[in-house]
């Protein structure tokens, strides 16, 4: 187990109301969850960079899930948050996972976003190549391809704010710092922790998210007690930036 108690991580936390707490995904940072100010009028929306990422800084070792999980714990008690929703999207998701399955009386409602409890082994592989493209040529080698799996073709085309705040943000991610996310991921399986889990579960997926991540989620909603699925039209990836309309307001009735 990696310690993370010496990479602080800075909370930002903005509305009224029940803490929700958003966890981003791999190689961006804190803004990607921009897009859901509109729920500040009901919670207080709190975010963070994780370790590796925007201004929090590379871990020295390499760490897990799990070790995400705790630094999460962490985060929440530096800042006095006994009790939240919690948020995932990728690996933001896996994060949520473990600490919803371990931190069961922090979490009021769990919301998973495009994510997976243990990636298929071709994945795992995937992840190997990423790992060491980034540390070889950096992160922005990647970006052309990342993109596509990010988002739809039309959306790209339009190039919205939403595309070009991800094209900057991944071009100028730590290459160690996003090799040692990969890493963990490549590592990750939570699918013994996913049956402990007890907070009310939204799965929220692309449908057209790559195969085994629509594998992923119908299998999440079917393992995890409580949990409902819902499924995000002509998004891929990144569905939550892609469809911010459909995708805050399922959240906000879920919440609810």
């Amino acid at each position: 187990m990696a310690d993370l108690n010496d990479v602080p991580a800075k909370l930002y936390c903005r509305g009224r109301g029940a803490p929700l707490v958003l966890l981003h995904c791999l190689g961006v940072d804190h803004h990607f969850w921009d897009f859901a100010s509109a729920l500040e009028d009901e919670f207080a929306l709190c975010v963070y960079d994780l370790p590796g990422h925007g201004a929090t800084i590379v871990p020295k070792e390499p760490y897990s899930i799990a070790d995400l999980s705790n630094h999460l714990a962490d985060v929440l008690e530096d800042n006095r948050i006994t009790r939240a929703h919690i948020a995932g999207i990728s690996m933001g998701g896996l994060i949520a996972q473990h600490f919803a399955a371990n931190f069961p009386e922090r979490v009021e409602k769990l919301i998973l976003i495009d994510t997976t409890a243990r990636y298929t082994d071709e994945m795992r592989g995937m992840w190997a190549d990423r790992s060491a493209t980034a540390q070889t040529a950096g992160v922005k080698a990647l970006v052309p391809d990342l993109l596509k799996i990010w988002f739809s073709a039309p959306f790209l085309d339009r190039n919205p704010p939403a595309v070009e705040y991800v094209r900057a943000v991944l071009s100028r991610c730590s290459g160690r710092g996003y090799a040692m996310a990969c890493d963990a991921l490549a590592k990750a399986d939570l699918r013994e922790d996913v049956t402990r889990i007890e907070a009310p579960t939204l799965v929220m997926c692309g449908k057209d998210d790559l195969p085994s991540l629509i594998d992923s989620a119908r299998w999440l909603a079917e393992h995890i007690p409580h949990a409902k699925l819902a499924w995000l039209p002509d998004a891929r990836h990144a569905s939550v930036l892609e469809q911010p309309d459909v995708a805050l307001g399922l959240m906000r009735d879920f919440l609810r």
